[in-house]
C-alpha cells in the first residue's frame, strides 16, 4: 500500500455537531467492557462545579443506564469540596473512596471488580480545551495519563482562550 493509500489519521477533536453538545456536566464515553481495553481511559467527564454531591449523581445515573448498577466510585479528594463516604442515587448506595492523589480521574466500579477510568475535566476549563481533552481521552489508542492530557490541552495564559460556558 502506498503512503497516499493509507487511511487518514483520526482527528483529535470531536465532530462539529458534538462540539455544541459538550458543555460542563457532559460525559463523553468510550465504554469497552471486554478485557482487551487498550486505552488508559474509558471516558471523560466535565462537571459544572466541585460539589461532588451535586455532580456525581448525574454521572452515576448516565453510567447505570449503560453499565448497570455502579457500586463504588474512587475520586481525587483534593479536586472536590467535601467528599462523603457514600451517596444514595435512585435508591442505590454508591460507596465513595477518596484519596488526595491528584490524578484528574474518577474510577467507577460496576459489580465487584469491573473498573472504568474517566478523565475529569476541571469545571473552569475553557470549552475548547475541555472538548479537546475529552476527545483525546476517549480515543481507543490513548496512552496519555489524565493529568498530562489536561496540561497538553490547556492554553497558556494570554492565548485568548474561549469562555468556559462555550
Amino acid at each position: 500500500m502506498a503512503d497516499s493509500d493509507s487511511p487518514p489519521t483520526p482527528p483529535l477533536l470531536l465532530p462539529d455537531a458534538i462540539h455544541r453538545a459538550i458543555r460542563p456536566g457532559a460525559a463523553v464515553l468510550r465504554l469497552e467492557t471486554t478485557r482487551s481495553r487498550e486505552g488508559l481511559l474509558d471516558g471523560a467527564w466535565w462537571p459544572r462545579t466541585r460539589d461532588i454531591g451535586t455532580e456525581l449523581p448525574t454521572l452515576i445515573r448516565v453510567l447505570t443506564g449503560h453499565l448497570g448498577p455502579i457500586t463504588r466510585v474512587g475520586v481525587d479528594a483534593s479536586a472536590w469540596n467535601g467528599v462523603p463516604t457514600r451517596l444514595v442515587v435512585d435508591g442505590q448506595v454508591v460507596h465513595l473512596d477518596s484519596d488526595p492523589v491528584g490524578d484528574d480521574t474518577v474510577l467507577v466500579t460496576r459489580g465487584h471488580n469491573d473498573l472504568f477510568a474517566f478523565l475529569v475535566v476541571p469545571p473552569d476549563t475553557t470549552a475548547d480545551a475541555a472538548r479537546e481533552a475529552m476527545a483525546r481521552a476517549v480515543r481507543a489508542d490513548n496512552i496519555t495519563q489524565a493529568a498530562q492530557l489536561l496540561v497538553a490541552t490547556t492554553p497558556e495564559p494570554g492565548d485568548g482562550a474561549a469562555d468556559p460556558a462555550g
